[in-house]
C-alpha cells in the first residue's frame, strides 16, 4: 500500500504539485498507445488476409475485442493488490510501463504469435499501471483539499490529448501504410511515457511508496485496522456505483467495436471529395471533451453554487441517459442507411452520437476516480481503484456481447466462375490479375421455388458465379466423402432459401446482398496461381438483415441506458445517506476558485 499524503512544502506548478504533470504526461502517452491500438484492432482483425488483416468475421472480431478490453481492466484488480501488498504504486506503474512498451513493440511484428503475445503483455501492463497511476494522483493531495478534483481534471486532459492524437496519427498510419506500422507507432508513444515517468521520479518521492516499508507507525497501523461502520457503508456505495459503471461503459465502449465497423461500412465519410479514415471518428470523443469539458463542468459548478444537487451519483444517472440518447440518434442513422439499397448514413449522425456520448461521459464520469479516493478506506485504496477499472472491463465485455449480436453470420461461398466471365460481368480484370479482393452487389430472390441472384447494376445472373463453401478435408487431413460435401453445400443454400421465402423476396421485391471474394491465402503464395482468377473464397450477408440487426441493437442500448439512468436517480437519496457526507467535506484545505471536475475512463 502507498502513502497518500504529501508534505505541505511540496513544490508546485500552476498551483498543483509538480508530480501531477509527470503523471499527466506519463498517462497521456500511455493513452496515446492504448487508444491508437484500439482504433485499429477490430478493423485489423476483421480485415481480409489480402489486406493484411486476420480475416475474421466482424462478430468474432468484436468478441475478441471485448475479451481483450475486459481483461485489460480486470487485471487492474491484481495490479492494485500487488501495489497495496508488495510493490507500492510507484514501482507498479514503472513495471507496467515497461511491460507495455514490450507489448506494443511486439505487436509491430507480423506474426500470429506476436499478435497474441503483444495483447497479453498489454493486458498485464495496463493492469499494473492504470489503477496505480490514478491513485497516485489522489495521493498528491491531502484529505479535504479542493484541488483534488481539479488535479484529476488536469490528469484527464492528458488522457484526452493522448486519445485525440492517437486516433488521428496511429489510425491514419495503420489504415494507410499497414496495420503493424500503426501498432509500432503506438509502442513508440508508450516509450516516451516511460521515459517521462523515469525522469520525473524526483517529483514523486512523497507519493506511491509501499506503506509496508514506511517508518510512520500510524501509516503502518492502517493496514491492520478493521473497517468501521462508516467505511463499510461507503464500500457498499462504491460497489453499487460499479454496477452503474458496467452499464455505462457497456454502451459507451461500442465506439471501438460496433461503431468502428459502422463508420467503416455504413457512414458516408466523403468530405469535399476526400474520404476520411474510419479510425478518425475515434478521436471525436476526446476532441469534444477538450471543447465542451469546461462548459459541462461549469453547468455543474453553477448548480452547486445555487445549492442544488450535484452528487457524483446524480451525474452518473443523468450522464447515462444522455449518453444513451446518442444511440437513439444511431437509430436514425440506421433508418437512413436502410432506406435505399446499399445505402449509407450521413457523417453527421455519427458525429452527433459521439457528441452526446461525450456530454454523457462528462456528466457520468466527472469525478469517478476522485469519488473512489474519497470513499475507499485507505488500506484498500489501490484495490478499490482496481475494482473500478475491473467494472469498466466488465462493461467492455458487455459491449462486446451486445455488439457482436449486431452482426449477421456471413454465409461462406467459393468462386467457381471463370476469370473471363467475371471480367465481362464487372470489369474485374485488374483485380484478378493482381489477386486482389473484390465484391459484387446483387439482387436476391426466389423464383419458381429456386434461389436467384442477379447483378444489382446490370441484372445479369450471378448465382452461377459461386457455390456454397463446404469442408473438403476433415480434422485429420483426410478427404470428406463427396455426398457429405454436397449435403453441406445444400444446407447452406437451403438456409438462404428459407430466409428469402419467409421474407417473400421476389423479382419485383428482392433482398440485396454483397458477395465479397478474396484469394485463398495459401493459394496466393503459389506463383503459378498468380492472376488465374481461381481459388477465391468469399461470403455474403443480406443487407436488409444486417441493417435490422444494427437498428435493433441501437434501440436496445438506448432503452437499457434510459432504464438504468432513471433507476440511479430514483435511488439517489438512500445511496447518498450511505456515503455519510463524503462529498460534503471538500474545501477545508487550499480553498480556491471553482474549477471543473473530471475523471478517467
Amino acid at each position: 500500500m502507498s502513502a497518500v499524503t504529501s508534505p505541505s512544502e511540496e513544490k508546485t506548478l500552476f498551483g498543483h504539485p509538480v508530480g501531477l504533470y509527470v503523471l499527466f504526461f506519463t498517462e497521456m502517452w500511455e493513452r496515446f498507445s492504448y487508444y491508437g491500438m484500439r482504433a485499429l484492432l477490430v478493423l485489423y482483425i476483421s480485415s481480409t488476409v489480402g489486406n493484411g488483416g486476420l480475416g475474421w468475421t466482424k462478430a468474432n472480431a468484436i468478441e475478441l475485442y471485448g475479451w481483450y478490453t475486459m481483461l485489460v481492466y480486470v487485471m487492474s484488480i491484481p495490479g492494485g493488490i500487488i501495489a497495496d501488498r508488495i510493490l507500492g504504486q510507484k514501482k507498479s506503474v514503472l513495471y507496467g510501463a515497461i511491460i507495455l512498451v514490450a507489448g506494443h513493440g511486439i505487436l509491430a511484428i507480423e506474426a500470429t504469435w506476436a499478435f497474441y503475445t503483444g495483447l497479453a503483455l498489454i493486458i498485464f501492463g495496463v493492469g499494473m499501471l492504470k489503477p496505480n497511476i490514478s491513485t497516485m494522483v489522489g495521493g498528491l493531495y491531502k484529505t479535504g483539499d479542493l484541488r483534488r478534483d481539479k488535479g484529476f481534471t488536469i490528469f484527464y486532459i492528458g488522457i484526452n490529448i493522448g486519445a485525440f492524437l492517437s486516433a488521428l496519427i496511429v489510425g491514419y498510419i495503420g489504415e494507410t501504410y499497414g496495420w503493424h506500422y500503426g501498432f509500432g507507432l503506438a509502442g513508440i508513444g508508450m516509450l516516451f511515457g516511460l521515459l517521462v515517468y523515469i525522469w520525473g521520479q524526483k517529483h514523486l518521492t512523497a507519493v506511491g511508496n509501499f506503506l509496508g516499508n514506511s517508518a510512520n507507525e500510524t501509516e503502518k497501523a492502517v493496514i491492520k485496522k478493521p473497517l468501521n461502520a462508516i467505511e463499510r457503508d461507503r464500500m457498499k456505495v462504491l460497489l453499487i456505483s460499479f454496477l452503474i459503471i458496467i452499464v455505462f461503459w457497456g454502451a459507451f465502449e461500442q465506439a471501438g467495436g460496433l461503431l468502428n465497423i459502422y463508420a467503416d461500412e455504413k457512414i458516408n465519410r466523403v468530405i469535399f471529395g476526400w474520404e476520411m479514415p474510419a479510425t478518425w471518428f475515434q478521436s471525436f470523443n476526446a476532441g469534444f471533451i477538450i471543447i465542451f469539458g469546461t462548459a459541462v463542468a461549469g453547468f455543474w459548478a453553477n448548480r452547486k453554487l445555487k445549492g442544488k444537487e450535484t452528487s457524483t451519483l446524480l451525474k452518473m444517472g443523468i450522464g447515462t441517459i444522455i449518453m444513451g440518447l446518442g444511440f437513439l440518434v444511431m437509430v436514425g442513422a440506421s433508418r437512413e442507411a436502410g432506406a435505399i439499397e446499399f445505402g449509407t448514413a450521413s457523417f453527421w449522425w455519427l458525429t452527433a452520437a459521439y457528441l452526446l456520448h461525450t456530454i454523457g461521459e462528462l456528466c457520468a464520469s466527472p469525478t469517478a476516480l476522485s469519488f473512489i479516493t474519497k470513499l475507499a478506506p485507505l488500506k484498500y485504496a489501490s484495490i478499490m481503484m482496481g475494482v473500478y477499472f475491473a467494472a469498466t472491463g466488465f462493461g467492455n465485455m458487455l459491449a462486446s456481447t451486445i455488439g457482436k449480436n449486431s452482426q449477421s453470420d456471413p454465409t461462406k461461398i467459393e468462386l467457381i466462375a471463370s476469370a473471363d466471365a467475371l471480367i465481362e460481368f464487372d470489369r474485374t480484370d485488374t483485380l484478378l490479375a493482381n489477386d486482389k479482393s473484390f465484391a459484387l452487389k446483387a439482387n436476391i430472390y426466389m423464383e419458381n421455388g429456386a434461389f436467384v441472384a442477379t447483378g444489382y447494376d446490370n441484372g445479369l445472373p450471378v448465382d452461377g458465379f459461386f457455390d456454397f463453401a463446404a469442408k473438403t478435408m476433415d480434422e485429420d487431413g483426410k478427404p470428406i466423402p463427396a455426398d457429405k460435401i454436397a449435403a453441406e453445400r445444400a444446407a447452406g443454400l437451403a438456409e438462404i432459401e428459407t430466409t428469402l421465402t419467409e421474407r417473400e423476396a421476389t423479382i419485383e421485391n428482392p433482398l440485396h446482398a454483397q458477395f465479397k471474394f478474396e484469394k485463398e491465402f495459401e493459394a496466393a503464395k503459389i506463383g503459378a496461381n498468380k492472376g488465374d482468377g481461381q481459388n477465391y473464397e468469399g461470403q455474403f450477408i443480406i443487407e436488409e438483415i444486417q441493417t435490422e440487426k444494427e437498428h435493433n441493437i441501437f434501440l436496445f442500448i438506448f432503452l437499457l441506458t434510459l432504464v438504468f439512468g432513471i433507476l440511479v436517480i430514483a435511488l439517489l437519496k438512500p445511496l447518498k445517506r450511505l456515503t455519510h457526507g463524503a462529498e460534503d467535506n471538500e474545501g477545508t484545505t487550499n480553498e480556491e476558485t471553482e474549477g471543473f471536475e473530471l475523471a478517467d475512463n
